[in-house]
């Protein structure tokens, strides 16, 4: 039985047994879940690392992998089981190879490619530590004082994601459709616009004299 299971317990009985159960739990007393968490996190940021600063597109992808099944790894410890598994469906399973087939079809190069460095380096730095710098700082607000019971039933499986998603989010579930349908009709418009360039450049042009450019009609 885990510190936070026990907390959990302690606390339905006697709320003022709360303090004292949290508190005995700390820094110094982690549980193996706890400890795998972090082992699993720091994997998952360091892949993260080499997925954005390789020069290599190829290995970017596969780095990619491993840290997105980092994540699922960290939902599965976090008893959320739907979100973990989806993670590996959708994540891992399509928007990684629908990358790496984009790669091929594209003949994007192979090996070492000085066009994968911007030269905003720093940039992108700052504003990926203030993001995250964010990010924490209103997670840990936010769940301050969450406990998960995870010796108890799955706090993230099917029904429960289900009832919380369409009962307390379905606005901003609709929001984030209407999003997707606009980024897939911009990407159709930017295709349709490529293509029409390509095929005008492809065309022959024709001097005023009646003959091709390039040669005699």
């Amino acid at each position: 039985m885990t510190s936070a299971a026990t907390a959990v317990r302690l606390a339905a009985t006697d709320p003022t047994t709360t303090v004292t159960a949290a508190g005995s739990h700390g820094f110094l007393s982690p549980t193996g879940v706890e400890i795998a968490f972090l082992l699993v996190g720091l994997v998952t940021f360091g892949a993260a690392v080499v997925t954005v600063t390789t020069r290599q597109l190829v290995h970017a992808a596969l780095w990619l992998v491993v840290a997105l099944g980092g994540l699922a790894v960290e939902y599965l410890l976090l008893t959320a089981e739907f979100i973990a598994w989806v993670q590996v469906l959708i994540y891992v399973g399509s928007v990684v190879v629908l990358i790496l087939f984009g790669l091929m079809l594209t003949r994007a190069p192979i090996g070492r490619s000085p066009d994968a460095d911007s030269g905003n380096r720093w940039a992108a730095l700052t504003v990926a530590v203030a993001a995250a710098a964010a990010l924490v700082w209103v997670v840990v607000d936010a769940f301050r004082t969450t406990w998960i019971d995870l010796d108890g039933p799955a706090a993230g499986s099917t029904a429960v994601t289900g009832a919380s998603l369409f009962q307390n989010w379905v606005l901003p579930f609709e929001a984030l459709s209407v999003l997707l349908l606009a980024a897939l009709v911009g990407a159709i418009v930017l295709s349709r616009k490529a293509k029409a360039e390509r095929a005008a450049d492809a065309a022959p042009t024709t001097t005023p004299n009646g003959a091709d450019k390039g040669g005699v009609r």
